[in-house]
């Protein structure tokens, strides 16, 4: 009788602990919050060309340079040569988006154009703003200027490519 009297001695103390160990947790010092969880959801930003990058009618001679600053301002360097009465612009986005946010502006670093099979680069992309824009009533207009690497002797055509512009929210 004695292995029995045990055995239930060892049951009843195995029980104690248990329940000593639930009153335990019951009593443990906790504390609960409540958070809220909120979001806006705003008009996803815009980009829309409202005018082409125009370097105008230019004359190649030995080469040189056609910059187009980004308020439209043309300026020539080494020996070519703009015709003043060909036209020239900037090129010009407009940007759309939420209220009065921020948002970044990626130029390209240059791209080709192309007549047939020749090709001339443009550069040194610019723009106004630069950088960083906000949007003011969730708009603002987006000014873009480059240069035109005129090569000696460039083979007279109409060259045409493209590039990209890119805006995010910051």
């Amino acid at each position: 009788m004695k292995g029995i009297h045990s055995i239930i001695t060892l049951a009843g103390l195995g029980l104690l602990g248990l329940a000593a160990s639930i009153t335990a947790q019951a009593a443990a010092p906790g504390a609960t919050a409540t958070a809220n969880a909120n979001v806006t959801i705003i008009a996803p930003i815009g980009l829309a060309k409202t005018a082409d990058l125009n370097f105008g009618q230019v004359v190649a001679h030995t080469g040189g340079q056609v910059i187009i600053a980004p308020n439209g301002t043309r300026t020539v360097g080494g020996s070519a040569e703009a015709v003043p009465a060909s036209s020239s612009s900037a090129a010009t986005f407009a940007v759309t988006g939420n209220g009065a946010n921020t948002y970044a502006i990626t130029l390209p670093t240059s791209t080709i154009l192309m007549s047939g099979s020749n090709t001339i680069t443009v550069d040194a992309f610019t723009s106004t703003p630069s950088g960083t824009g906000a949007l003011t009533s969730g708009a603002q207009t987006v000014q873009v200027g480059a240069t035109l690497e005129v090569g000696s002797a460039q083979a007279a055509g109409s060259y045409t490519g493209t590039f990209n512009v890119y805006v995010q929210y910051n």
